[in-house]
Parts: structure tokens; sequence; C-alpha cells
């Protein structure tokens, strides 16, 4: 599929899903924690080539981070950050890799517009989100310095907003709705950082992160 469809296609179902609203708010379980053994859950690469998330992990500790969507102003901020805390994070002998919710298309155009160090997987079925208990968020989670047009998902005010978005070549893309997750998963597979966002913005301190990698190595 070329990248012109793709993007068509996760623009599409930005608006679907904007309409539909936000459908996985709660766990039916007790979710993934610290303490727990990480889900070998399958995503693709670049090439479409399935991976195992456990190949993240083989050689030694990984952070994952489970990213919104591509057309996200809150992933820009943390690709500012990430750019610069990876380094401390490669010292302490960890893999850094994002899970993407769009087609790998998608994903590898992100990575080069924005020049990130790190692969990207993309996981278009969220399946691995779930497996890691990764929730949707309701619209004052991602919303909340809105207008009260778009916090009570009025159609036309979404529509409106995806147009100024992709005027300003940032359009909104996949679900409005999924929030971020970050997990620090040690060598032997065993999850030991577990970090959900409550909100789109909410960005883990890097000192969290390091301290549990400074422990495992």
């Amino acid at each position: 599929m070329s990248l012109e469809q793709c993007q068509l296609d996760a623009e599409r179902q930005w608006i679907e899903e904007w309409d539909s609203g936000p459908v996985y708010l709660r766990w039916t379980e007790v979710p993934l924690q610290s303490g727990d053994r990480a889900p070998a859950a399958q995503v693709i690469d670049f090439e479409r080539r399935a991976v195992n998330l456990s190949q993240l992990w083989a050689e030694g500790a990984a952070l994952v981070l489970f990213w919104r969507h591509f057309g996200c102003g809150c992933g820009l901020d943390r690709i500012k950050r990430l750019k610069q805390e990876i380094a401390r994070y490669g010292e302490l002998g960890a893999s850094v890799t994002i899970v993407g919710q769009g087609d790998p298309e998608l994903a590898a155009e992100y990575r080069r517009k924005y020049d990130l160090p790190v692969p990207i997987l993309s996981d278009p079925s969220r399946d691995a989100f779930r497996a890691y208990g990764v929730l949707e968020g309701r619209p004052e989670q991602i919303l909340y310095d809105a207008s009260e047009e778009m916090l009570r998902r009025d159609a036309q005010a979404g529509r409106s907003f995806a147009a100024e978005r992709k005027a300003m070549g940032r359009p909104p893309v996949n679900s409005p709705w999924q929030l971020p997750a970050e997990f620090v998963v040690d060598g032997t597979g065993v999850v030991q950082l577990a970090y959900r966002y409550q909100y789109c913005e909410d960005f883990p301190d890097a000192r969290v992160i390091t301290s549990v990698l400074e422990r495992l190595a």
C-alpha cells in the first residue's frame, strides 16, 4: 500500500473513531504490572515482517514506548525529551523502541520526518496495546484544554480540528483516544516499570526510568 493511501485511511479512521468515541476505558482484569512477565505480543516492522516483542529484551533491558498517534502534538514533546534521555539509557545497557498504532509506512515516514533515533514497530490492530493494558482516554484526558464542542465530541468540531491540523502538516490519524504508556522490561522478560499515562502529556520523569535501569545494571 502506498504512503498516500495509508495516510488517507488513517485520517479516515480518526474521524470514524472520533464519532464513535473511546471504548477501551477500563480493565476487566488486573492489568500487567511490575513483576509480571511481559507479553510476547507480535507486531510488524517497516517491511511488514512479524516481530515478537520478546526480541527487544533478548540481549538486555528494554524501554518500550507505546505511542499515541503519529499526528499528536504530545508525541513531538516526548520526542524532544527522548532525544535528551536516550544516551543515558544506552549507557545503562537498555534498548529503546516505540510501538505505534499506525501502519508501517506511516511509522517509517514519522521516524524520518522527526529524525527519531529509535526504531518504530507497528501494531495496527492494537493487540499489543491491549496485551499491555494500555487504555483509551476520555475526551477530558486527551482534550482537557479544548473547546466545549471538542470535549463533547461534536462531529463538526472534530472535522474542523482535523482540517486545521492537516493544514499545519500534522493531520490527526488512527485512534484519537489512545493513551500512551512506557514499560521497562529486564533481560529475563520481567516488567520492572509499568507507566501508563493518565492524560496525553503525562510524561514520566526520566529519573524514574533511569533509576530502574541503574538498579538492573
